[in-house]
This record gives structure tokens, sequence and C-alpha cells, in this order.
């Protein structure tokens, strides 16, 4: 499975900023990737080395449109922790 499918997109929330000045990076992932599919894909895609991988599956929330119910999209997110001598991912600078 190339990387690309793996990670999906990053997650720009204020907590998950708040992360990146101790290089932890926060991304929407596969929910069938495991912990070790998704480090090996973020070091090949960003060309870094990762500490630790944290992952947890968001159960989808019940919504409501008049007397129509339903629940959104179950989704899993990944924190990355990369090491000290890991230089930081370029995409996520921008931000600072």
């Amino acid at each position: 499975m190339a990387p690309e499918d793996i990670i999906l997109k990053p997650v720009l929330t204020e907590k998950a900023t708040d992360g990146i000045e101790g290089k932890r990076y926060t991304f929407t992932v596969l929910k069938t990737a495991n912990k070790t599919q998704i480090k090996i894909a973020v070091e090949k895609m960003f060309s870094v080395k990762v500490k630790s991988v944290n992952t947890i599956t968001q159960r989808g929330k019940l919504k409501r449109m008049g007397r129509n119910e339903g629940y959104t999209p179950t989704t899993k997110k990944a924190i990355v922790t990369l090491t000290d001598d890991s230089k930081a991912i370029e995409f996520f600078s921008a931000l600072m």
C-alpha cells in the first residue's frame, strides 16, 4: 500500500497546532492502518524519523436533520511524534 493511501490529510485544529512545537503532528489516516504502517508512511512521505505513533478512532456522531437521523463517518487519527534529531515537517512549519 502506498504512503499516500494511508495518510489521508493533516489535522489543522488548535490543539494539533500546539503540538507542532514539540514535533507532534496529527493526521487523519486510513481506518484499517496500524501503527507500523503509519510510521513507515510518514517516514517515506516526509523523510523524517518517527519516535512513536498514537492512534485514536473517533466514532461517528449521531446527527439529525428534521425527522431523519444518521451518523457521521467514523474516522481514525494518528498523532506522530518525531525524534529529537529529526528535521521538522515543512508543510506544518508554514503554519507557525
